[in-house]
């Protein structure tokens, strides 16, 4: 577990996002700022307790949590150094009062623990030898194991982010979370990232910067008023429920509950959440007015088909013989009851299964589809049973030649027919040739119609699994609703 305190160099930080008329930075924020590089030198000299009073006088001119706990880490590092339980009982005082001031700090937790550790050493110090007569070598007495455990308090930068007017809503990359805080607001941020502050009536104001663990930041946004563009709000009584407006494939734009600028016009907004039924609204944006989307999205018994897979992406999926996905992956929410679903490919035998499908539960398919074999033995066997109909139906027709030609003699009479003519025996055995051709050419026919229609080759596959999806109830300000878990 390590420590970290809100340190700045000389050279702090203010950044002042313009969105309309450039003001100067506030009295209050320089005269913290000022007492915060007082601070922060005192503190890497060593001299603990001018750094603590330095934090003090900046939360005297910003009434901020975190400069209390910077109060409290400066007295911390104090006990740490000297075995001072003094200065250690400073420090738990000024961070219990952090904790109860910010109640929405991060590392509420870990101050917590370390709160634990340092009453813990207090009561050790207590029953320990002090230093004084009868400790000749002056010396200190050495932090215990939990102590030290907590590691050294390590710089840690500050953001803030103001606004005028206040109350504006911050979102942090992107809006597909929601927002992050309203103003005022300040805290602790790692890297680069996106900033977009957006309050009713007044533009938009975004942009992008590093965060330093060393600096405070400062981002004072002065917000313009906004004449052009409409104010949506959209609300559900199921809160995080994914937004998507115009336009499905581009993805959601957000959840709710939510609000933003929007351009003036007819817009189409979908409201979906799972285990819910989707709702469609139809809206006119009008510049300058505020409009409102409140949607009551209806709880229905379904499931979840989940349809996965090699080459899934050029293969469509269906339920009941109705198209859910023109193409995978594919999760849907498949209504309650027996389900024949099929998973077809072109050039692919299709993989067709049925599933019981139940709430609450999510059914995985990977399907593996396997190639639709070749036609080849097809393709002889209708060759041969076309030579062999046409062998036969030659044969026929010299037959019947011979038949008129022995027919016609005998009517003449002229000298009479012997019956030892070899036309007799000829045309025999051609009735017999043809009547055996047509006979192959039925039987192959036959086979190559078998050929053309039979399974051959080893059958496409699927894994399929069930999972449940435990639906709970969730209660929050100004909302009711289910939150979802998913059980493997």
């Amino acid at each position: 577990m390590k420590l970290r305190i809100l340190l700045v160099f000389s050279l702090s930080l203010a950044l002042i996002a313009i969105a309309g008329d450039a003001r100067a930075q506030s009295p209050e924020w320089k005269a913290a700022q000022q007492a915060f590089d007082q601070a922060q030198g005192a503190y890497l000299a060593g001299n603990y307790d001018a750094a603590a009073d330095g934090f003090k006088k900046a939360y005297e001119s910003r009434r901020m949590g975190q400069f209390l706990y910077n109060v409290g880490a400066a007295y911390h590092m104090k006990g740490k150094k000297n075995s001072d339980p003094a200065a250690y009982q400073l420090a738990v005082d000024y961070y219990k009062r952090y904790v109860n001031e910010d109640k929405e700090a991060d590392d509420k937790a870990t101050v917590q623990k370390t709160i634990e550790v340092l009453d813990e050493e207090i009561k050790r110090l207590a029953v320990a030898k002090p230093i004084g007569s009868d400790n000749p070598t002056n010396t200190p007495t050495v932090p215990s194991e939990q102590v030290q455990a907590l590691g050294e308090v390590k710089v840690r930068g500050l953001i803030v982010i103001e606004s005028e007017p206040q109350g504006a809503n911050i979102y942090i990359n992107g809006k597909e979370k929601g927002p992050f805080a309203q103003t005022p607001w300040s805290g602790s941020m790692e890297g680069e990232f996106q900033y977009l502050v957006e309050k009713r009536g007044y533009k938009s104001k975004e942009g992008r910067t590093s965060a330093d663990p060393s600096r405070l930041m400062v981002l004072q946004i002065v917000l313009s008023e906004e004449d052009y563009l409409g104010w949506l709000e959209i609300k559900s009584n199921v809160p995080g429920a994914d937004i998507f407006l115009d336009d499905k494939n581009i993805g959601a734009i957000g959840k709710t509950p939510f609000s933003g600028n929007f351009k003036p016009g007819k817009h189409k907004v979908w409201i979906s959440a799972d285990g819910y039924e989707e709702s469609e609204h139809d809206v006119e944006i009008i510049a300058g007015e505020t409009h409102e989307i409140a949607s009551t999205l209806k709880g229905s018994p379904v499931g979840y088909l989940n349809v996965r897979g090699v080459g899934i992406e050029a293969s469509e999926i269906l339920v009941d013989g109705v198209v859910v996905c023109p193409r995978g992956p594919c999760r849907k929410p498949v209504r309650e009851g027996v389900r024949r679903i099929t998973v077809r490919r072109p050039g692919y035998k299709p993989y067709t299964t049925t599933v019981d499908v139940l709430q609450k539960t999510e059914i995985s398919v990977k399907a593996m589809l396997v190639k639709k074999p070749g036609r080849g033995d097809a393709v002889v066997a209708y060759v041969f049973s076309a030579a062999f109909l046409g062998g036969g139906i030659y044969l026929g027709l010299e037959t019947n030649k011979i038949r008129d030609e022995l027919r016609g003699a005998i009517d003449a009479g002229n000298p009479p027919i012997d019956q030892s003519d070899p036309r007799f025996t000829r045309g025999k055995y051609m009735a017999i040739g043809a009547n055996a051709a047509y006979g192959l050419a039925g039987i192959v026919g036959l086979m190559a119609v078998y050929y053309t229609f039979r399974d051959k080759g080893a059958p496409s596959t699927a894994t399929v699994e069930v999972r449940a999806l435990a639906l709970t109830p969730t209660i929050g300000p100004g909302y009711g609703g289910l939150s979802m878990e998913l059980s493997w």
